[in-house]
């Protein structure tokens, strides 16, 4: 399994309209698979748009991106105006991580923290996350743990959802009241950063 994860920067005022053309035409796009998650951006960099697509390979991910590309439904009919920036990075999903989508009922905000390893110490992290994390779910489940495989390497992306920011800031505090939390791996990161998200209306995960 391996997960696409597609941020886009748009211009100012332009989130509500991209969402609105994107639900419309996401029936459409979910005939060829399907959307695992998908968020704008509340705290931190703004007038963002994150979605996620979950793929079995990259092989996978070729072949339904041609399919779906000859739908005339799809990509959604936006002005190319509205967007400042693109990126797309592939993601592997850590031996630990649930899958994403499903339906899921998890949260009405996510923290996604994005931390840049040191090289060669993702073995490490993993095998210190995998120890750590049972012991941090006691507090509030985990949406996504993964790394880049493809366009940014060496990044550890984690999501966690929260019922709003009170809970996060509680739940945050007693998670490090927990003698396994956080995982001891601060001296692995070359830099950290975090970004606040709210799920669209369509999207499986919220």
């Amino acid at each position: 399994m391996i997960y696409e994860v597609r941020t886009y920067v748009l211009t100012p005022e332009s989130v509500p309209e991209f969402e609105e053309n994107f639900a419309n035409s996401l029936p459409h796009r979910e005939k060829y698979s399907r959307l695992a998650a998908f968020w704008h951006t509340e705290v931190g960099p703004l007038n963002q748009v994150i979605h996620v697509w979950p793929y079995d390979s990259h092989d996978d991910r070729i072949r339904i991106r041609a399919e779906a590309g000859k739908d005339p439904h799809w990509p959604p009919p936006n002005d190319p105006d509205i967007f400042v920036s693109m990126a797309s990075e592939i993601f592997i999903p850590a031996p630990f991580m649930r899958p994403m989508g499903g339906g899921q009922t998890l949260g009405n905000i996510y923290e996604m923290r994005t931390y840049t390893l040191k090289t060669g110490t993702l073995p490490e992290i993993l095998k210190r996350w995998g120890a750590s994390v049972p012991h941090r779910e006691k507090y509030s489940p985990m949406a996504a743990a993964m790394y880049t495989e493809l366009d940014g390497l060496n990044k550890w992306v984690h999501i966690w959802p929260y019922k709003d920011m009170q809970e996060r800031d509680q739940i945050r505090a007693e998670a490090l009241e927990s003698p396994h939390w956080p995982p001891g791996t601060g001296k692995l990161l070359v830099s950290m950063e975090n970004k606040i998200m709210v799920p669209s209306a369509f999207s499986p995960m919220r």
